[in-house]
């Protein structure tokens, strides 16, 4: 292809980066939105292939490039878009700015890389793998040159999806006579060597190859005979790394080798426990500070070992305040790895003016843009550990310095304003995320156009949030409105579009508009099964809201069914304990339930909080809302005293690490009262009504539909009381309160 070579008159070819056995990589530029971007071109389709068989490759090629479109997570190569130019498929990616792990050994003459910067490669790593594992997808080609260290630290895993698409093609060299199917000999996995079943495990074998090579200079097997290694990963037992490097650690010895476990089921479960052991390794073996100074600039040779289990390399960049300059700090400017723009280009407006939106401000240095592009990723760290709130700081001071740098229209400065406003939807502020968003949708409408991802993706958030808020009419217009120009831009099978239709499917059913909630629901559970495939997580996810709607309709024995057929295929995909499993098979016990069929419930409960126990402890939410499905189907099966007894030990809990004025602790309080009243014992259960009624009034409002059930639940314990007159009373107060709040609406 020649360096003028236009693709689909958008991807301008510019140079040649890269070149392996299944084609070709070119750093391009996308002229529709001026950025830079790596076009991977494969192989062209040739002769020898019938027209039947390049059909199927074609359509199998689109599904791939499909899911890994779909995927969404830092540590994952971002598709921008795929296709077919003149024979030759092509897949249009991200323009990562760093070097692959097999570039960094031969920087470093092959010897092995800093023990911290290691366990940083293989934390993110790990981190990466979870997700898509949970998204139902192996990558079977894991080894250094798909895994890429970027400039500011971040690690990022490529081709998930090609290494498939290169043995459907038959790019992939194979063993003379054995018909084995060759990915990389030195990284492979006995089971795939074998021909056997490959899961989620076989990356995990594979990703511990590649840490034994970054962590001795070597791989486990360094033989020249390509039959002699698949033999080694058969049969031999690996050195222990630490025979061939002394300092290392011994939990990253011990790690690697259960890594390179021969069967499966003897390495760790899957990459979240692998993630958890090098975290809990890396934080015992040294104390790490606080405050992190800016380091100095060394060549990994020049690391000193006091350092080298301390800090991960998200770390570097960091600074202690707003008012930090990054004064000292000599990294490699920013480009597309980062996620973030390069040049600035103001939107023109349709008179074609340009707006003069940061023309009079001076250019910020280059050593202040790659500061905060570290902390900027900084913060992303933090998120990607959970640490919501740590991240959402880093992320305000960010935001305030590029505004003052870059000005508050900056696609750099709204990047950091979009994430504040997640960090506060995921700490329990949805009001002060909607905000935000709000600001971030219409700068980037004014900057990059209504129709743009970037402005699409702060408006769809924006509904997201306004649900949680309970306004689900205001949510209803803005998915309305960002679905028909997803429709409109990317088509209806994108991944985006059909996310998007999920979430105004799930909102229908919060507007009380079941069967539109179904319909849709439906309708995309069929779009994610063709793009997607029957049994990817997204899939799943589509088709649990299926079921609910069923429920939601009355149709309790085909929401049972869907339930029943998620919960087998997540156990399939994701793993019996994996919490989407568990929460499908809650669902299966709450469709026996309405179905009357509690005996069945009740065995499932006792099962399903068996494993909660087991995984999550005795006292965790999910654990205890088990507990309470499996009290509420005693009492079902007339068992009122074991029934009470299973209400009251969890409303303690709910009390305990919840609050007592939690959702959860007032309708297990609710429950204790039931029992009680089916024993008899009215006058105990007119307490707990009372106080489930006031709790509500105090947290929802007098006028709320749980407050106003609550104060029916009174009355009627009133009636059984032989007290008819303040049954009565009650009664008008509450039919006064429904008036008034549904005038109101």
């Amino acid at each position: 292809m020649g360096e003028t070579r236009l693709i689909q008159g958008r991807y301008r070819l510019l140079d040649l980066i890269g070149r392996g056995g299944m084609g070709e990589v070119w750093r391009a530029r996308d002229e529709s939105l001026g950025r830079q971007v790596a076009v991977k071109c494969l192989k062209p389709l040739g002769h020898h292939h019938d027209q039947s068989f390049t059909r199927v490759l074609r359509e199998r090629f689109r599904r791939e490039a499909r899911v890994a479109a779909a995927l969404q997570h830092r540590g994952v190569t971002v598709v921008h878009d795929f296709g077919e130019s003149d024979g030759v498929l092509y897949l249009v990616m991200e323009l990562l700015d760093g070097r692959n792990l097999s570039q960094l050994l031969e920087d470093n003459k092959h010897h092995p890389l800093p023990v911290a910067d290691i366990v940083d490669i293989a934390e993110q790593a790990a981190a990466a793998l979870a997700y898509t594992h949970q998204q139902g997808i192996v990558h079977r080609d894991l080894k250094p040159a798909n895994i890429m260290r970027l400039g500011d630290g971040t690690v990022k895993i490529c081709d998930f999806g090609i290494a498939r698409l290169g043995h459907d093609i038959g790019f992939t060299s194979r063993l003379t006579g054995t018909g084995i199917a060759m990915g990389t000999p030195h990284y492979m996995s006995p089971e795939q060597i074998g021909g056997d079943h490959v899961d989620h495990r076989s990356d995990l074998y594979s990703f511990g190859c590649v840490l034994y090579e970054i962590a001795t200079g070597a791989p486990p097997f360094d033989l020249d005979d390509a039959w002699a290694v698949l033999v080694g990963h058969r049969d031999t037992t690996p050195e222990p790394p630490r025979s061939h490097r002394a300092e290392l650690p011994d939990f990253l010895d011990r790690i690697i080798l259960d890594l390179l476990a021969k069967e499966p089921g003897q390495r760790p479960h899957d990459a979240r426990e692998l993630g958890r052991r090098l975290g809990t390794g890396r934080t015992a073996s040294a104390y790490v500070p606080t405050v992190v100074s800016p380091p100095v600039a060394r060549t990994p040779a020049e690391q000193p070992a006091s350092r080298e289990a301390r800090l991960p390399s998200w770390t570097r960049g960091m600074t202690t305040g707003h008012k930090a300059t990054g004064a000292g700090l000599r990294t490699t400017p920013p480009d597309a790895a980062a996620g973030l723009t390069g040049d600035w280009i103001a939107r023109t407006d349709t008179r074609g003016a340009q707006e003069p939106v940061a023309a009079e401000r001076p250019t910020p240095s280059p050593e202040l843009i790659t500061t905060l592009t570290g902390r900027h990723n900084a913060g992303l760290s933090l998120g990607r550990l959970g640490r919501w709130a740590e991240a959402g700081e880093v992320h305000r001071a960010v935001a305030a310095e590029r505004e003052h740098a870059l000005g508050p229209d900056h696609p750099d400065t709204l990047a950091s304003r979009y994430e504040v406003g997640f960090t506060l939807s995921r700490t329990g502020r949805p009001a002060d995320a909607l905000r935000e968003y709000a600001h971030v949708a219409q700068s980037r409408e004014h900057v990059l156009g209504p129709d743009h991802p970037d402005t699409l993706a702060a408006r769809q958030e924006m509904a997201y949030v306004l649900g949680q808020l309970g306004r689900h009419f205001d949510a209803h217009q803005v998915y309305t409105t960002v679905l028909a120009a997803r429709e409109r831009a990317m088509g209806p099978d994108h991944p985006d579009t059909l996310r998007c239709r999920h979430n105004l499917a799930f909102n229908l059913s919060r507007l009380g508009r079941l069967e539109d909630s179904y319909r849709m629901a439906s309708e995309v559970a069929t779009g994610r099964a063709r793009v997607l495939g029957a049994n990817h997580p997204d899939t799943l996810v589509t088709r649990y809201e299926v079921a609910y709607a069923l429920g939601q309709l009355g149709r309790w024995l085909e929401a049972l069914q869907t339930y029943q057929e998620v919960a087998e295929a997540r156990a399939q995909a994701l793993g019996p304990d994996h919490p989407d499993t568990l929460a499908a098979r809650y669902e299966v016990g709450i469709s026996l339930g309405r179905l009357g069929r509690s005996a069945q419930a009740l065995e499932l409960y006792r099962g399903l909080i068996d494993d909660r126990t087991r995984v999550h402890g005795p006292a965790h939410p999910e654990t205890l809302r088990a507990r309470h499905g499996l009290g509420v189907n005693l009492g079902r099966l007339g068992r009122w005293e074991e029934a009470l007894a299973e209400s009251r030990d969890v409303c303690a809990i709910r009390e305990r690490v919840l609050g007592a004025d939690h959702p959860d602790t007032l309708v297990s309080r609710r429950e204790v009262a039931v029992g009680l009243g089916w024993l008899g014992r009215w006058a105990d259960a007119l307490t707990e009504y009372r106080q489930v009624a006031a709790a509500r009034e105090r947290v929802l409002g007098a006028d709320h539909p749980d407050a106003l059930a609550s104060r029916n639940d009174e009355a009627h314990c009133l009636e059984q009381l032989g007290r008819g007159a303040e049954a009565v009373e009650l009664y008008r107060r509450v039919a006064a309160l429904r008036q008034r709040a549904s005038g109101a609406r």
